[in-house]
């Protein structure tokens, strides 16, 4: 009597789940732009920085203020602006791959 045949395996679909098309990606990547006192305490006047996936602006701000003593001092008075659009530097709502953030430190002048 010939061998049965085997069933499909399903193994290479259950190894490989970062296939799938229903997972969501693990991470996000925002472009910084930073201007005038943020540029010189962040040291460059752009970055592209990869976050964890959910990420909001009120998280992005904690982990910027964290990296130095003079980061801690800018961020925290720092309008911001995703994707052009003025935005509370409290907001919960998550980042997207993709977007753009500008940390903008109060201007005088009139």
């Amino acid at each position: 009597m010939p061998p049965s045949p085997e069933p499909a395996s399903t193994a290479h679909a259950e190894s490989h789940p970062e296939t799938s098309s229903e997972s969501p990606p693990e991470t996000l990547s925002v472009t910084l732009r930073y201007f005038a006192a943020a540029a010189e305490a962040a040291g460059r006047p752009e970055e592209r920085l990869d976050l964890p996936a959910g990420t909001t602006l009120a998280g992005l701000r904690e982990q910027l203020a964290g990296r130095d003593l003079e980061m801690a001092r800018i961020v925290p008075i720092c309008s911001f602006l995703v994707n052009s659009v003025s935005t509370p530097a409290d907001s919960l709502t998550p980042l997207t791959d993709g977007d753009a953030v500008d940390v903008l430190p109060p201007f005088a002048g009139g």
